[in-house]
């Protein structure tokens, strides 16, 4: 693999980690309500996620899909009901008041912060399609493992650290405040959102 090969999949899933996703609202909404601790958990548990994705991509689950359509089917059901009822359950409690770390509600653990992180990225198999497209031509059959290994890292920290960046914008108190006042619009909106990615992941 040459070094031109590596900043290419590197940028190019950087482009894609930036993205509106799933992984993003939920980073989005975890910095607001639960602080930057337990959304750098989030993150975490996403680009760990994202690397389960990658692996996989890179061991040939992507010509496996093409063998067996079904169960990339099968996949993309599993993960849009996942996403489905994330979106109904914000949908449902966005008329509620918030109960943030601040007004007393303690914030769920770091190795809860990073299920919630690592099931939101895994709902969605899509990313093992497009890191297959990504590393042909890119990765070559006889790579050796520590550049493997180099790939996977450098996908862990672009989904790791802008997932961070993402709930570090939306934990900072003028943001807070912002989402207190739009709590409603906003949750219906991200509720909505995330039923729109889930129907997309099923169509697409």
């Amino acid at each position: 693999m040459t070094l031109a090969g590596f900043f290419a999949v590197g940028f190019l899933h950087l482009l894609a980690a930036i993205s509106p996703r799933p992984a993003v609202i939920i980073a989005a909404r975890t910095g607001v309500t639960e602080g930057l601790r337990t959304g750098a958990f989030l993150a975490m548990g996403i680009g760990a996620g994202a690397v389960v994705w990658a692996a996989a991509a890179l061991f040939g689950l992507g010509i496996v899909f093409a063998a067996a359509p079904s169960l990339l089917w099968a996949l993309k059901i599993g993960g849009a009901a996942y996403l489905m009822w994330m979106a109904y359950n914000l949908w449902r409690d966005a008329d509620k008041p918030l109960i943030t770390a601040q007004s007393g509600k303690p914030p769920r653990s770091a190795a809860s912060a990073f299920r919630l992180g690592l099931y939101t990225q895994r709902a969605n198999p899509k990313p093992a399609v497009l890191f297959s497209a990504i590393f042909i031509g890119t990765v070559p059959p006889a790579t050796p493992l520590w550049v493997y290994g180099a790939v996977l890292t450098v996908v862990f920290l672009n989904e790791a650290l802008w997932n961070t960046f993402v709930a570090r914008v939306f934990s900072l108190e003028k943001s807070r405040a912002a989402y207190l006042s739009l709590k409603t619009i906003i949750d219906k909106t991200f509720g909505g959102l995330l039923a729109l990615l889930g129907l997309k992941i099923v169509a697409t």
